[in-house]
């Protein structure tokens, strides 16, 4: 008989001490499969689930729907159907959450991000794993590297991650030029040259999906292969209200209704997600930067880069990933995409599992 396994408080990126419980999407005592949903779980940024390890029966649910626990709280116990109530019981009560690793800073500083020069300007990154093979993430319009949270440490599983914060966004300088494609691309190509970059996987959302294209076009000897998850660049359509809005919210109750259009379910916008994006539209030089890129990417209401002949011209391997009910890019309709259920503008949150999926098999191939 197979060991019963433990369901624990999962810990998604850096900041992250504690979850909630907002819904179990199995009830106790239902037949689990591995890769299949289990529960749900509120994070600082939105709600992700937490997928079964293994194929079992979900024996015992430890931790009721709304109860807040810290990361590697016992969540509940998957065992064989003809466990013992006993085995549970005595599983359950041995339990003792494991503490995470210490080694003082120097262990504090493989997991910290840091900085880098790009061609003069200050950019912020972290970096994950290590390996032969080497991803770069790049996110999208007001977003930063927190945004790869639920897929930066599953993807660095025998390779090297590297997520950038983009000029104008999180950690990196405000300082964003004319705020155009091509400024933007010059800081990413810097970026590669200062991390030694030669050979690389750009993994692009959004405005991040459009400019890993211009790079991969201008750099194509030195990519390796292109994930583009709902990028810009492939239409003109863009929803105005979204970009517009974003630039101009200053007051929760506006901050909740655009970043509401980014997801499926407006409900997995979390309150301290929207008090962390106004924080950010706080700080010196955030509303101009924002205002200078949304000028130059998004005027009118439309897209004004168009990387489709780009895209084209690419003799590497790409793949497309969208969410079905995407709300401000529409999903492009003449190129091979993995269509998500379930999920918006920001498939990589929403379905991570998924998604995590579908580019580690890529990268893999």
């Amino acid at each position: 008989m197979s060991d019963p396994i433990a369901i624990t408080m999962p810990k998604w990126g850096l900041t992250m001490t504690e979850g909630k419980v907002v819904r179990w999407l199995k009830p106790e005592g239902a037949a689990v499969a591995r890769g299949e949903e289990l529960l749900e779980i509120e994070t600082s940024k939105i709600t992700n689930v937490v997928e079964a390890e293994s194929d079992g029966t979900l024996r015992r649910i430890v931790a009721p729907e709304g109860t807040t626990l810290p990361i590697g709280a016992l969540l509940a116990v998957v065992a064989p159907a003809d466990a013992t109530a006993a085995t549970i019981d005595d599983f359950v009560g041995g339990f003792v959450v494991i503490e995470p690793a210490s080694d003082g800073e120097e262990a504090a500083e493989t997991v910290a991000p840091r900085e880098l020069d790009a061609g003069g300007r200050r950019l912020r990154y972290l970096e994950l794993g290590e390996g032969d093979e080497t991803a770069l993430l790049l996110h999208g319009f007001g977003a930063d590297l927190n945004g790869w949270m639920f897929n930066q440490p599953a993807l660095a599983q025998g390779r090297r991650v590297v997520a950038l914060d983009l000029p104008g966004h999180g950690g990196s300088t405000k300082d964003v030029g004319d705020g155009g494609p091509d400024a933007l691309a010059d800081a990413v190509e810097a970026a590669l040259d200062a991390l030694a970059l030669d050979r690389v996987h750009l993994i692009g959302h959004s405005l991040g999906g459009a400019l890993a294209t211009i790079v991969a076009a201008r750099r194509a000897s030195r990519i390796t292969s292109l994930t583009l998850i709902a990028p810009a660049g492939l239409g003109a359509d863009i929803n105005a209200a979204f970009i517009d809005g974003f630039v101009r919210m200053a007051r929760r109750r506006e901050a909740t209704k655009v970043l509401s259009l980014l997801v499926h379910d407006p409900a997995l916008v979390s309150r301290t997600m929207v008090e962390d994006v106004l924080r950010y539209k706080r700080i010196d030089g955030v509303s101009a930067a924002l205002e200078s890129i949304a000028r130059a990417w998004f005027p009118g209401g439309h897209q004004a880069c168009d990387v489709r002949q780009q895209l084209a011209a690419l003799s590497l391997p790409v793949q497309i990933i969208w969410g079905r009910d995407d709300k401000v890019v529409s999903p492009a309709a003449n190129y091979p995409v993995h269509m998500l259920d379930g999920a918006g503008h920001l498939p990589h949150m929403e379905k991570s599992a998924e998604v995590n999926r579908l580019i580690a098999r890529f990268l893999t191939r």
